[in-house]
């Protein structure tokens, strides 16, 4: 008898395995309608699903929404404190501007190593196999464009003009693997320091600032600017920040490492920068100039 009942047992067990391998089987299979139990726990559980997501997306929204009003309470108050900061350097700034053309009137001075006149152009074309050296504009000679002159984008220095046609002008980027890339650059501080832009690291697409004198402090971070010295271009053109410095191979200058503040590869829009104040015509001075890129 307990013979029996062991051999039904496991018949059974069989059978049920063999029920759930057919099932499991046919559920697998590829079906254009479900049956009615799967239908029936799938709208089941889509239900229960719905029913807890909606609350609970609910509550995250509300939780992001107040993190979000933190933030932004944060935010206006740091604005703020930037703007009334701001009012302030601006009340400087006119009352300097003011004593400057003070001084620039009594000393009959018209015009600064900083004046220059804006011609705005378009960037018309870019070889792809020297993208991240030139560019060609659709400003020429008839628009009064000349050799040399500086041009910009509204974050910094790129470049100047290299080679001038009637209706067109070629521009070589300070990106260029040029050695004759050389410009006359000042690191702001509270003390001015003089070096010369010169090469690219192409690696790290940072622009070189050389020739500064050895045990000068650079601190990163620090802008730097056109010196206005060279006789090419402007004073005050921004060219990057300092990001690093390192001495030179022999330990007697240092280079500074910059970021540069304009996009090389994507170029638009330009500025040509005019020079008002021309450069003098002393031999002495052509040591100290930029020379073409």
């Amino acid at each position: 008898m307990p013979q029996f009942f062991l051999n039904k047992r496991l018949i059974i067990l069989l059978v049920s395995m063999i029920v759930l391998v057919a099932l499991i089987g046919f559920s697998l299979r590829e079906r254009s309608k479900l049956s009615w139990p799967e239908q029936f726990v799938k709208d089941t559980t889509g239900w229960v699903q719905s029913l807890v997501a909606k609350p609970t997306h609910y509550f995250a929204g509300l939780i992001a929404s107040l993190q979000d009003l933190e933030n932004t309470y944060q935010e206006n108050k740091t604005l703020k404190s930037k703007i009334d900061k701001l009012a302030s350097i601006e009340a400087e700034a006119q009352s300097l501007k003011k004593d400057n053309e003070d001084l620039r009137k009594t000393l009959g001075e018209k015009q600064t190593l900083s004046d220059y006149d804006p011609l705005p152009a378009t960037v018309i074309g870019r070889n792809p196999d020297r993208w991240n050296e030139m560019i060609i504009i659709d400003k020429g000679n008839l628009n009064g464009i000349k050799k040399n002159m500086a041009v910009v984008t509204a974050s910094g220095l790129i470049g100047k003009v290299k080679n001038v046609n009637q209706f067109s002008s070629t521009v070589e980027l300070l990106s260029a693997m040029d050695p004759k890339n050389r410009i006359s650059a000042l690191i702001q501080g509270k003390t001015p320091i003089y070096g010369f832009v010169q090469g690219f690291d192409d690696k790290q697409k940072l622009l070189l600032v050389k020739s500064i004198p050895a045990g000068t402090t650079i601190e990163k971070g620090q802008t730097v600017i056109t010196s206005g010295l060279g006789g090419i271009f402007p004073q005050g053109l921004v060219i990057g920040k300092v990001v690093d410095v390192k001495p030179d191979q022999y330990g007697l200058n240092q280079t500074a490492l910059v970021k540069p503040g304009a996009d090389f590869y994507d170029i638009q829009n330009v500025i040509v920068i005019k020079r008002l104040m021309t450069q003098p015509e002393v031999s002495e001075m052509t040591s100290g100039k930029e020379e073409d890129l």
